[in-house]
């Protein structure tokens, strides 16, 4: 059973029974009883709706502070506004020398920490490479250096690495000193969370990129590469690479974006 229901206090009213998308709770005698029939996946939707505040989810007893009411007709961010992010929202590659601090780095979590997953699988770890970057971004290279006659990019990665040519900036990290990776089972999963951590990172004055090149390293040898996360489950694949800090430049206006094809059936 995953439930606490306060009979005492509920009226009944069969909205929890109504959102409960396993059919796991049933109304009887006018009250809300659990049916012990082992598909709640813990989602919360009979928590979240209940006008009493009758259900608990045991399995998150020890974090009843989590549990905040809000006024579902004031939605915090207008749509206007939410638009404008996204269209000022650029990649960043030039930092200043700054380092992202771990309480602003655990402020930016708090978005991961809300973000939806299949199933309410919850399975997105991440790391953020900071002092071990260096040796990090070593292991990346000796991973995609197979495929450096491929992509110029890894090639110039490759001598920057030996100190040949003449790089201003790093190839893969540009002015980048820390970066955040995203470890799930499922690629949308990792995605969405990292995509709600950018976006609360630009309302904070914090940017970022994307790195293509280093996710290549988990699809030409994931194993090899996972021995640098023993601490992370080695089934789950590295499907997020941002690097993150504090921009040294600012944009100043929107850029235009290929027309978006919609079709509807």
């Amino acid at each position: 059973m995953k439930l606490n229901i306060n009979t005492e206090t509920c009226s009944g009213c069969k909205l929890c029974e109504m959102v409960c998308i396993r059919d796991n709770i049933a109304i009887v005698d006018k009250k809300a009883v659990e049916v012990d029939n082992g598909d709640c996946f813990d989602c919360g939707h009979c928590l979240a709706i209940c006008p009493t505040n009758s259900i608990s989810l045991k399995v998150f007893e020890n974090q009843k502070s989590r549990v905040i009411d809000y006024n579902p007709k004031e939605i915090p961010v207008s749509s206007e506004d939410f638009l404008d992010l996204l269209k000022q929202r650029r990649s960043i590659r030039w930092f200043k020398k700054k380092k992202i601090d771990d309480e602003t780095f655990d402020k930016l979590f708090e978005a991961a920490y809300y973000s939806p997953s299949a199933q309410n699988a919850q399975d997105v770890e991440f790391v953020v490479m900071d002092e071990k970057l260096d040796e990090f971004m070593h292991l990346v290279y000796d991973i995609i250096s197979v495929e450096e006659e491929k992509f110029f990019r890894i090639k110039q990665f490759g001598e920057y690495l030996r100190g040949e040519g003449n790089y201003k900036n790093h190839p893969l990290l540009w002015e980048g000193h820390q970066m955040i990776l995203s470890f799930s089972n499922s690629q949308a999963n990792a995605l969405i969370a990292n995509a709600r951590i950018e976006l609360l990172a630009y309302t904070m004055g914090l940017g970022g990129f994307y790195s293509l090149f280093t996710l290549k390293a988990d699809e030409l040898n994931h194993d090899k590469l996972m021995e640098f996360f023993p601490e992370i489950d080695s089934n789950k694949h590295m499907y997020s690479a941002f690097v993150i800090g504090y921009p040294r430049v600012k944009y100043k206006r929107t850029v235009p974006h290929k027309k978006i094809d919609v079709y509807y059936k």
